[in-house]
């Protein structure tokens, strides 16, 4: 027997597998994937939200007990986890790129920072701390928050770091790190019930 949270505790913390946007057919598409073409969603899912959508990366768990690849639900969320881990580190690359070129382009930044929404002075703020005081273990950790938008911590990280190979380790790491607490948590709430 699998000693894995089951799948209605998995919904009930990440929620609704639709956020009710223009996007919820994504969310849709990855909450009721199956097989090899679901992990190939997932992977698709976990790149955007790496680089683009602030949507929960949460959901791809949901689909743990059907995904029908052969295994258990326990073998079919380490499919999972690694590759929306994957995933996620290859869009944070994407997005590491663009962060560097952005560095270059000073009139971007001083825009975003102009804008009515200072996203670059709050994420910078907590993640910068982060980032000078652990460095890539900061950003690994960063993205162990569950339920919080990846985005803005990679994007931070992205002006701060250089090193491609260890920004893509420490997203890798801290993906998987943030689906495997979500499951310790979904487990927890399980146990308190």
């Amino acid at each position: 027997m699998d000693s894995v949270a089951p799948l209605p505790v998995l919904i009930a913390l990440v929620g609704e597998c639709s956020t009710g946007s223009a996007l919820s057919p994504l969310e849709e598409a990855v909450c009721t994937a199956t097989g090899p073409t679901g992990l190939a969603i997932i992977a698709v899912y976990s790149f955007l939200i790496a680089f683009i959508l602030p949507l929960p990366s949460e959901v791809v768990l949901v689909p743990a007990e059907t995904l029908r690849l052969g295994f258990s639900t326990t073998g079919n969320l380490a499919a999972i986890i690694v590759v929306s881990a994957f995933g996620k580190a290859v869009g944070s690359l994407f997005a590491f790129h663009i962060g560097q070129e952005a560095k270059e382009y000073g009139p971007l930044v001083r825009w975003i920072q102009r804008s009515r929404f200072d996203i670059i002075s709050w994420s910078e703020k907590k993640t910068i701390k982060l980032a000078k005081r652990y460095g890539y273990v900061g950003l690994a950790l960063a993205l162990c928050v569950p339920f919080f938008p990846d985005t803005l911590s990679i994007y931070a990280f992205t002006v701060l770091e250089e090193d491609y190979l260890r920004f893509g380790a420490a997203t890798f790491a801290g993906s998987a790190g943030r689906l495997l607490f979500t499951l310790g948590l979904a487990s927890g709430t399980l146990a308190l019930l």
